[in-house]
């Protein structure tokens, strides 16, 4: 096993059944990602994209194949292990912002370190404020979600996603629910993000944000079916 890559996907498969029918998702996955890369993953509705997402973030286990995470098998871990890593090196962008109306966009953000015992409350605060500074939002710390636009929901949904400083950013869909001058804006945190070291990998059915991507991964009937580098990663050429 290499342990140069942070994400590596062994023959991946991932079957769901219904009553006497199989549906195959994803078929037999090859995948690895370098730290430093920004991977698009797109394709056709119902190819697997967000599967695949979905079994790398470890939200969902595959049915057959060996996931390595930063060198570890992740895949035979339980679920508590799993939940462990989901917490404390990955960080979730999906497309409808998931914040909590109730809640403000400190405490919003503040949430997934709350489940961490290795952070007190002045830890998790400087952290919460270096996220929201990351993404131009410390100053509507103490609104609510209702009181920004879906530009600014997004930007707090990806200081949320920052804010333990996670080793890679999963993103679903990000600018699915933004208007065009909103999903620039995304778009252009999301390189900013990447040029500051961070490994993003996208799914997207929008070939301009595939485009903005220095990796492409095409899918078709949960395979894949393309994988082409457009341009040097910061990686390499850092």
């Amino acid at each position: 096993m290499s342990t140069q890559h942070l994400i590596e996907l062994q023959a991946i498969k991932k079957i769901f059944y219904t009553d006497d029918v199989e549906t195959w998702a994803l078929d037999n996955i090859h995948l690895a990602i370098d730290p430093g890369e920004y991977v698009s993953v797109s394709g056709p509705s119902g190819c697997g994209k967000s599967t695949l997402l979905s079994v790398m973030g470890l939200l969902n286990s595959s049915t057959e194949g060996r996931y390595f995470f930063n060198g570890a098998e992740v895949s035979s871990l339980g679920q508590g292990e799993q939940a462990r890593v989901r917490n404390r090196e990955i960080g979730f962008i999906f497309q409808a912002f998931n914040l909590i109306g109730d809640m403000s966009v400190f405490e919003n953000v503040e949430l997934p370190l709350t489940y961490r015992n290795d952070l007190n409350r002045k830890q998790r605060r400087e952290l919460v404020a270096t996220a929201l500074a990351q993404v131009e939002m410390a100053h509507r710390d103490r609104h609510f979600p209702s009181q920004l636009s879906g530009g600014q929901q997004q930007r707090v949904a990806i200081a949320r996603a920052l804010v333990g400083k996670p080793k890679v950013l999963l993103a679903d869909e990000p600018t699915g629910n933004l208007d065009s001058k909103n999903a620039q804006m995304v778009m252009d945190l999301l390189a900013a993000l990447n040029a500051q070291g961070s490994t993003i990998v996208m799914v997207t059915h929008d070939p301009r944000s595939a485009e903005r991507a220095q990796r492409q991964v095409s899918l078709f009937d949960g395979k894949v079916v393309d994988d082409r580098n457009i341009r040097p990663s910061i990686r390499a050429v850092g």
